[in-house]
């Protein structure tokens, strides 16, 4: 008898490959549930996890809500960080549907490095600080430090508890990275690397936050912790890092491939930088190829010599002005004790979109 073979349809079979270069952060589809998860069945009703997430989900479904939590935090993040720049996070907003996925996010391009780490380094911040709010009955209060501190100054308070954020974090997001049918080696290393970056800013977003105690207010005393920075400042460390990323190649180095920078290729990659092997459109324009939805509508300013100024902004074709009413508090006054009191004032302001 003949052997028949199967061929795929073109269509599953490019929904089959996204789905394997794109896996690692297709978790971030739960910020479009509205499942809340407190029960092990309800984990097959999640979008766009893979089954080891599947699993890690069964066996700590206290964990989820603050999983989805954490998914809608990158989008918003995200789009927030980049609001000033031509690639503004939009495609952040993953699909359940495999087929719909924008390839800035999936060719391996700078943009996909940015959103790996923030995706790692957001999860990681959720659970660390949910661990000090007493959302999750798993973890509490971070460790009291060691160190001596000053007079005056004393350990208290509720830290966040980083160790335990860190550890069920890279659980959940590598997981996919990790599994053995994953995309190619290449792409594992530089989102893995990636994912470890954002981890690594996170880390150092550790900071001393101290509370005052004494008569009067003299703060003769103060109680103090360590806390996490806002995702606001980790997120803008990572978009220097974005700025600056290294572009990688995957070739031989001694006895095995390993990723190395493609143009200074003399040094190995340095652990504080973001990689990618894909060079981005400039996203002036429209192309569904590229993941590029262009820039045409876009607000922009006027005055700036920034990136979002209109010059850059709409990339040379111009812009069109518009007036807007905004409504705004004034005249406000200070009572004792203790309130304040303002009306609202409008104001006609020009706005300027890209053409």
């Amino acid at each position: 008898m003949r052997s028949s073979s199967r061929v795929l349809p073109l269509g599953v079979l490019t929904a089959l490959l996204l789905s394997q270069v794109c896996s690692g952060i297709k978790w971030l589809a739960l910020s479009h549930t509205s499942v809340h998860v407190n029960q092990t069945q309800h984990c097959k009703l999640l979008p766009g996890l893979v089954s080891s997430q599947a699993q890690l989900c069964r066996t700590n479904v206290e964990l989820m809500q603050t999983i989805i939590q954490a998914a809608r935090e990158v989008k918003k993040t995200c789009q927030k960080t980049f609001a000033d720049m031509r690639w503004n996070c939009s495609s952040i907003d993953i699909p359940v549907d495999v087929q719909k996925y924008r390839p800035d996010l999936d060719r391996g391009t700078r943009e996909a490095a940015f959103v790996y780490a923030l995706s790692a380094a957001t999860l990681s911040h959720t659970i660390a600080r949910a661990c000090t709010s007493g959302d999750l009955r798993l973890c509490s209060c971070g460790p009291i430090p060691g160190e001596v501190l000053e007079p005056g100054y004393r350990w208290g308070g509720c830290a966040d508890n980083l160790h335990y954020g860190l550890l069920m974090g890279s659980k959940f997001s590598d997981a996919h990275m990790k599994m053995k049918r994953s995309g190619s080696h290449a792409n594992k290393l530089m989102h893995l690397h990636n994912s470890e970056v954002g981890r690594q800013v996170l880390k150092e977003a550790v900071v001393m936050k101290c509370k005052c105690h004494g008569v009067s207010g003299s703060c003769s005393i103060r109680t103090c912790w360590k806390g996490l920075q806002d995702l606001k400042e980790i997120a803008m460390e990572l978009k220097n890092k974005y700025l600056s990323a290294t572009k990688v190649v995957y070739r031989p180095m001694g006895t095995r491939k390993q990723l190395v920078p493609k143009d200074i290729d003399i040094r190995p990659v340095r652990e504080n930088e973001l990689l990618y092997m894909q060079s981005s459109p400039d996203f002036c324009t429209k192309n569904e190829k590229q993941g590029s939805v262009g820039t045409q509508d876009r607000q922009c300013n006027k005055t700036s010599s920034g990136s979002d100024s209109c010059d850059l902004m709409c990339c040379g074709r111009g812009y069109n002005p518009y007036t807007e009413k905004v409504v705004e508090r004034c005249h406000c006054k200070y009572h004792w004790c203790c309130y304040v009191t303002c009306k609202k004032c409008e104001k006609i302001v020009e706005r300027y979109v890209c053409k």
